[in-house]
């Protein structure tokens, strides 16, 4: 258990205190995000992307390591995943990254956390709770506005209904305390009870904040038309994660068609960062910068 210090208590209280307002307010739904401007796109990439050189017990690459490879690729920003953050993050450690991204002329597009909101109450919950609040934090440290969340999974044996019930309560409890840190939470369509678009947005469309959306995943739906399931969320993206593969139900892995992709984003007005998020076989460091020059062609084609 964390021990209590008054930093932590001063935080506990504002969340407790904002969550209360929060129930208070009405019970109206998140609407589309009412974008009328033209869309605007930014390249950025996730960390996760070289998953193999940043973890294990001798990793050959760190953050640092991964930002220089993004400046080198003419990126916009990057995405730091919460996964290959040392133990003892301290924030001299979140400091040092942002200004060696920033001297690098590369924002912080974002994080992501692992957290799991469908468990039930007691200390494994307030231990997802504490999580979120903790990353919440790292990215208000490093200028970092928008954080990558998940739903969770539901518990061995739960019902699937109560378990949507506290993952709603969780976002809900998360927003404010992240709101006054000027933190945008984005839930990502990521299997479970977020695997449709019909099953996001129930969950979505539960939550009322303004620092609130969807990280769209672009390959996460596997229904009869992916592209289709995008096209639905995408006006309620705040955050989108680009695969370059894509699987439709019953069929294997196919390339994605990033052109479309990008034709989704901007008939849907979306303006923000467009992370690539590679997870395909192909040697990352021989497959991203042709991914990169791609979606960079397609973003600066007007």
């Amino acid at each position: 258990m964390q021990p209590t210090t008054r930093r932590n208590f001063l935080r506990s209280a504002a969340w407790t205190v904002s969550s209360s307002l929060l129930a208070a307010r009405s019970a109206w739904a998140i609407p589309a995000i009412g974008r009328t401007r033209p869309s605007h796109l930014k390249l950025s990439l996730a960390a996760y992307s070289y998953r193999q050189f940043l973890q294990g017990k001798q990793p050959k690459m760190d953050l640092f390591d991964f930002v220089n490879l993004a400046a080198d690729m003419g990126l916009d920003g990057v995405e730091l995943t919460s996964y290959y953050f040392p133990a003892d993050v301290t924030p001299e450690y979140l400091h040092r990254l942002k200004q060696h991204a920033f001297l690098l002329g590369l924002d912080i597009s974002g994080t992501s956390v692992g957290n799991n909101f469908c468990v039930p109450e007691g200390p494994a919950r307030e231990k997802q709770m504490e999580l979120v609040r903790t990353w919440v934090d790292r990215a208000a440290e490093m200028d970092a506005p928008v954080i990558r969340i998940f739903a969770g999974t539901v518990p061995k044996g739960d019902d699937e209904a109560k378990a949507v019930e506290r993952a709603i309560a969780g976002i809900k409890a998360a927003l404010p305390y992240a709101a006054e840190r000027g933190v945008t939470l984005a839930l990502e369509n990521h299997g479970g009870i977020t695997a449709t678009p019909a099953q996001l947005l129930k969950l979505v469309k539960a939550v009322d904040a303004p620092n609130f959306g969807v990280n769209l995943d672009t390959g996460n739906f596997h229904g009869e038309d992916p592209y289709a399931d995008l096209a639905e969320l995408a006006p309620y993206a705040v955050n989108v994660q680009v695969k370059t593969e894509i699987s439709r139900k019953g069929q294997k892995k196919e390339e994605a068609d990033l052109g479309k992709v990008i034709d989704i984003l901007r008939k849907a007005r979306y303006s923000g960062y467009v992370v690539l998020e590679y997870e395909a076989a192909e040697d990352p460091m021989k497959a991203i910068p042709q991914h990169i020059k791609t979606l960079r062609n397609l973003i600066d084609a007007r």
